[in-house]
């Protein structure tokens, strides 16, 4: 589906990182056993392919020489110890990103529309991180993040990452590509670069306390994962087959409408977001959209007691006791998990009492910060293999819309890892009106059911 035109690495400028390690925290080893983020960011570009390797490619190279030299943990590596050696990352003079540029036929309008196409359609405008090495110690050498530009000619480009979730959450990652944005539209200089975007990355574990002594507890999981890799070495099962991707928009409208609905005899008077009514309103529609079916084939569990489990981040750069900067280059999340029952999420009040569950997860994590009841990795692990966890990718309040290089805004960003982890991904309106865009990567006979349900409770609650 694409023609491979060029790869190649791309480094800082020469001499300008010195050699560095930087330890990770407990907000960052947990990423340590999930997949690699899979964003794609879509622009309109109405030019012939030799018109970008001439014009336009030598600046996205220079730019982005230029915004590594500001956040080169992303051109680092992460080292993986065995026991009892402790993660770490590491940079050092020449290390990179590998960067391809490839050619696609592909009608651009079918890939980046709204309506479900093949999960496979996005697949080749993935770029593969480069393998990971195991040095003569027995140290496993993670690459961190692989970037591909695809052309579509006089049509589009498409902005291609993979990378280590480990070294710095979304908000890390946005800020690592509107720098790189900046600097190539406005064709700067480092100087330019940094007077453009005036908030250079702070890249200081030191920020991250642990007053609670969590680092124990993650550095035995760690040691665990660190241990086990590579004994099962049996083939990914395609879990992608059948499946379809589509986006769904729940508009600032809709949005205001249900906030309504939800706060209507609300004795405690809450505050109801936008986030938390639309991740309310798609996980009882796919929780019906699965029951449908499961009834269907005659395969349905109708016992009421169970629970069907919701989970999402919250941010905590400005819920915790100790100061961390929005500029902090790392992650601080903290997983908020929702456990709601068939009965009430199928019946009649499901979505509002959705909404509700959804907002006092937000509340307790603005209240303990760093504090939780469990161990958030055995937490997902217990309610993961019930098959019964919607967990959620990206955040509306990431800004992927505002990634300009010059081409104008994106047209369509997407997270294609959903495809394989069963997330729901979620990103601000393209149209900047203050609403959510939600992607679904199903089955193709859940997707028709999802829409039929979705359309119902719409229609249903008047939205």
């Amino acid at each position: 589906m694409v023609k491979v035109l060029d790869s190649f690495l791309v480094s800082p400028p020469p001499g300008v990182v010195p050699t560095v390690s930087l330890r990770l925290t407990y907000f960052d080893m947990p990423w340590l056993f999930c997949p690699n983020v899979q964003r794609l960011f879509f622009y309109k570009f109405p030019h012939p392919t030799l018109y970008f390797m001439e014009t336009t490619l030598p600046m996205l190279k220079r730019s982005l020489s230029l915004t590594l030299q500001h956040f080169f943990p992303y051109a680092a590596n992460i080292m993986c110890p065995p026991s009892p050696g402790k993660p770490f990352i590491h940079y050092t003079d020449g290390d990179s990103v590998a960067f391809t540029v490839a050619e696609s036929d592909k009608d651009f309008d079918h890939v980046v529309a709204d309506y479900p196409r093949d999960v496979e359609l996005l697949h080749p405008f993935v770029p593969q991180l480069p393998s990971e090495e195991v040095t003569e110690d027995g140290i496993r050498v993670l690459p961190v993040i692989a970037l591909r530009v695809t052309v579509f000619p006089n049509s589009g480009i498409c902005i291609g990452s993979t990378y280590h979730h480990t070294v710095g959450d979304g908000k890390s990652f946005m800020h690592f590509m509107r720098f790189w944005a900046s600097g190539n539209r406005s064709g700067a200089t480092d100087g330019d670069l940094i007077r453009l975007e005036n908030s250079l990355p702070l890249i200081n574990k030191d920020v991250v306390k642990d007053p609670a002594g969590l680092e124990l507890a993650y550095l035995k999981n760690y040691w665990h994962w660190v241990s086990s890799r590579g004994e099962n070495s049996a083939p990914p099962k395609d879990i992608t087959s059948n499946k379809v991707r589509a986006t769904f928009t729940f508009d600032r409208a809709r949005a205001e409408r249900l906030k309504q609905l939800v706060t209507t005899g609300d004795a405690e008077q809450n505050h109801i977001s936008t986030f938390m009514v639309t991740c309310a309103f798609v996980w009882v529609s796919l929780i019906k959209s699965k029951e449908n079916l499961a009834y269907n084939l005659s395969d349905n569990d109708d016992d009421d007691n169970k629970f069907y489990y919701f989970m999402f981040s919250s941010d905590c750069r400005n819920r915790l006791e100790f100061p961390v900067p929005t500029t902090y280059l790392g992650n601080c999340l903290r997983p908020c998990i929702v456990d709601v029952k068939r009965s009430e999420l199928i019946g009649e009040d499901g979505i509002v009492l959705a909404a509700k569950a959804i907002g006092r997860a937000i509340k307790e994590a603005m209240r303990s910060g760093w504090e939780w009841a469990e161990d958030p990795v055995s937490a997902i692990r217990k309610r993961a293999i019930t098959g019964r966890l919607t967990p959620t990718a990206g955040s509306p309040k990431l800004g992927v819309y505002d990634t300009d290089f010059g081409w104008g805004k994106p047209c369509k960003v997407e997270l294609a890892h959903i495809d394989h982890d069963g997330a729901m991904s979620m990103a601000e309106c393209r149209d900047g009106q203050g609403g959510i865009e939600v992607g679904l990567a199903l089955n193709k006979n859940q997707m028709d059911e999802f829409v039929a349900v979705f359309e119902q409770n719409l229609k249903h609650l008047g939205l």
